[in-house]
């Protein structure tokens, strides 16, 4: 391991800022069903994904494919559409990609990273929780939620409301 700035990199560990971030969703469940609360949706698919480190940003793209593959829907079935704004051009590359218009309602409904924040290692379920209450908002059924992750990886993942 190596120390940088307050953060541990290590093969085995990765970022540990992104391990405190991750482990915001796993507490929430115990501490929420002790508090009576009722879960909002519940994870069908999820995938990552990587592409060339010289065309980072689209990673979300194959990630997205493999995610609504494996959970036995296509973009068509989405509601809701949550994509990671790294920055404003990376979600129109993945519009692109995906074959998603830009005014597609769809599309991170109140806004993206740039308006709602951009978390160290809490993106994800900040991504997770917003695709969650717009379906619960909406009415609708599912939800693509998914992260642009540094180095051309990306992630995604399917949710269905309940």
């Amino acid at each position: 391991n190596r120390r940088i700035i307050g953060v541990d990199l290590g093969a085995e560990r990765g970022f540990r800022l992104a391990d405190h971030g991750r482990r915001a969703g796993h507490a929430l469940n115990p501490a929420g069903e002790r508090a009576g609360a009722k879960p909002i949706a519940r994870i069908l698919a999820s995938a990552s994904a990587g592409v060339s480190p010289r065309i980072m940003g689209i990673g979300p793209v194959p990630a997205s494919q493999k995610a609504l593959e494996r959970a036995g829907l296509t973009l068509a079935d989405m509601d809701v559409i949550e994509i990671n704004e790294a920055f404003a051009v990376q979600v129109l590359g993945c519009l692109q990609g995906l074959g998603l218009a830009q005014d597609d309602s769809r599309i991170n409904m109140h806004g993206g990273a740039i308006a709602l924040g951009h978390p160290l290692g809490a993106s994800g379920p900040r991504i997770a929780l917003t695709a969650a209450r717009q379906l619960e908002r909406t009415g609708g059924r599912y939800a693509l939620a998914t992260l642009c992750v540094g180095i051309g990886q990306g992630t995604a993942i399917v949710i269905e409301r309940v």
